[in-house]
């Protein structure tokens, strides 16, 4: 240790007693040779990690991320706008919790490019939920393995006729509803049908109206529906049961009806959207009993795509 000079005291002073010397601080031992010697840690690995995110937050971003991760994004294409919708994983369907649920397997889904300035349903220069992107590329592909249903008579784009529509049913109601669909201002229908390998068969059908108060007004899917050869609609048990429990934002503006019981050799259940200037009528038929599954999941993402 160095011991304290002259010039460190005042002049003239008479010289200070020398101060006891300090304990040396250990010596690190040398290293041998040719070791490598550790770096000091840089500043950032001292900075503390991140604190945990509280339980209910990381819920949220887990639910987020699944959610994320299954979205398909076509890309932008010339003058108009492009997006993407979710493909909902299995927990986020009603009823669907194992692999061997019944779910049925829709290929990715996307929404069509929109017209050159043409705003996004329900977007806030367009509250009214105005589709302007083609009535048929809104329709929900059929799952793979199923087979076209030819017995559903489509024109040109998948246009069906008022009167093709009308078959769905009961004779006594058809009038009506056909006179209802000139007077509340029904623009257009498309539809698609297919056959699943367990005999169920489905049909949807997108009708397009002037403005979402003309699909407030259709009765084509209530409650009161007067379906052809069915005596009674009532509202599906196991949709009223997940609607009680949770009611999520993709399950607004859907309902699910079921035939009454007694129920003869082939039962029938319908699925209803509404979604703007839009109204999905979805109908399932199968012998014996049509699962819910399917047809919740059908319903679902149907009106993702309709947004």
């Amino acid at each position: 240790m160095t011991e304290p000079t002259a010039t460190d005291a005042a002049p003239d002073a008479p010289p200070a007693p020398a101060a006891p010397p300090a304990p040396a601080a250990p010596e690190a031992p040398a290293a041998p040779a040719g070791a490598d010697v550790p770096a000091a840690p840089a500043a950032e690995a001292l900075v503390p990690a991140e604190a945990p995110a509280p339980p209910e937050h990381r819920r949220r971003l887990s639910a987020a991320l699944r959610w994320t991760a299954a979205v398909l994004v076509f890309g932008v294409v010339a003058a108009g706008v492009a997006y993407g919708i979710t493909r909902p994983e299995r927990t986020d369907v009603p009823g669907l919790s194992t692999r061997e649920d019944g779910r049925w397997d829709y290929p990715a889904l996307a929404k069509p490019t929109l017209p050159p300035g043409a705003p996004l349903p329900f977007a806030k220069d367009n509250e009214d939920g105005i589709h302007y992107a083609g009535l048929a590329q809104l329709l929900l592909p059929a799952p793979r393995g199923s087979a076209p249903d030819t017995t559903l008579k489509l024109e040109k784009d998948s246009v069906v006729t008022p009167d093709t529509f009308l078959q769905e049913y009961e004779p006594t109601a058809r009038d009506k509803m056909k006179q209802g669909f000139a007077d509340d201002g029904l623009r257009q229908i498309v539809g698609r049908g297919w056959t699943t390998p367990d005999g169920t068969r489905t049909r949807i059908y997108l009708l397009r109206f002037h403005s979402s108060g003309f699909v407030d007004a259709f009765q084509g899917c209530t409650v009161d529906m007067n379906v052809n050869g069915v005596n009674r609609m009532d509202q599906e048990t196991a949709w009223t049961k997940v609607k009680f429990v949770e009611s999520p934002p993709e399950h607004h503006g859907i309902a699910v009806y079921e035939e009454a019981a007694p129920v003869g050799d082939e039962q029938l259940k319908a699925g209803c959207v509404s979604s703007g200037d839009i109204q999905a009528v979805i109908f399932q038929s199968r012998k014996g009993q049509v699962a819910s599954v399917p047809l919740h999941q059908t319903a679902i993402l149907q009106s993702q795509l309709l947004g």
